[in-house]
């Protein structure tokens, strides 16, 4: 058998991550690596119940995204115990702190958010470098970003109110193309999922009126993995998406 497709998969005891865990264990010949702060947690658990498709396996590790030691820790581990490449990496893992304008956001929210949002990215791309390199299969890197870190789109669109979270986003966003610029053999890229079933995505809808988010956790993974599956260095790498919408969102 060919050896199996690695994804790494940070976030996913619950929303979007945890979806698409399910998701790809589904596919057969995978092996999903899966991070979370609670290996405890009743979504890991539940993870840990799914049937998987044959020649499937899932690990789970712990990442707690605030942590600047987290990453390589697991990462070792992952070594240690036979893992010798990877080939797809969602960063998809963040802090949703409280959504305010400048004036009024707090120090800590704007700290914790960039740690988790944007070092945590950053951190498990250094811990995974050598592994993704060793891909034979075109290795990817996603950042799940959000419209709301978008410059070009701040001016009336409303997205200042959200200051701690995007200056967080807009971070991830500058690290995924310098990843890019400076990694000829990766394809690497940023996305908005779309208005998803979430937390934060059902508030986001409150917001607007709405009673909750229209694209459900399934509809999102499955927009994600289609667009992994598709990716290519030269129409995908270095770009921002809206996956709602099919659309290429300004930096």
């Amino acid at each position: 058998m060919a050896s199996p497709t690695v994804v790494f998969i940070t976030g996913v005891s619950r929303g979007i991550g945890h979806q698409l865990v399910k998701s790809y264990i589904s596919r057969p010949n995978y092996t999903v690596i899966g991070s979370a702060r609670n290996l405890a947690s009743p979504g890991i658990e539940a993870l840990r119940a799914v049937p998987r498709a044959d020649g499937t396996n899932l690990v789970i590790v712990k990442i707690d995204s605030g942590s600047t030691t987290d990453a390589a820790t697991a990462v070792g581990e992952l070594k240690q115990a036979g893992v010798n490449h990877v080939d797809v990496v969602i960063a998809n893992a963040a802090h949703n702190p409280p959504w305010v304008p400048a004036d009024i956001a707090e120090a800590e929210d704007v700290i914790i958010s960039f740690q988790a949002n944007a070092l945590g990215p950053l951190l498990l791309f250094k811990a995974l470098k050598d592994l993704m390199q060793k891909s034979t299969k075109g290795p990817k890197w996603l950042s799940i970003s959000s419209a709301v870190a978008s410059i070009g789109l701040l001016d009336g669109g409303g997205t200042h109110n959200l200051a701690a979270y995007g200056i967080s986003k807009a971070a991830l966003n500058w690290f995924t193309v310098a990843t890019h610029a400076g990694n000829k053999w990766l394809i690497a890229f940023a996305a908005h999922p779309g208005q998803v079933q979430t937390e934060p995505g059902n508030a986001a809808a409150r917001m607007m009126g709405l009673e909750k988010a229209p694209d459900t956790p399934e509809l999102a993974a499955e927009r994600i993995m289609a667009t992994l599956d598709n990716a290519s260095r030269e129409k995908t790498s270095g770009k921002f998406f809206h996956l709602g919408r099919g659309t290429e969102i300004p930096w």
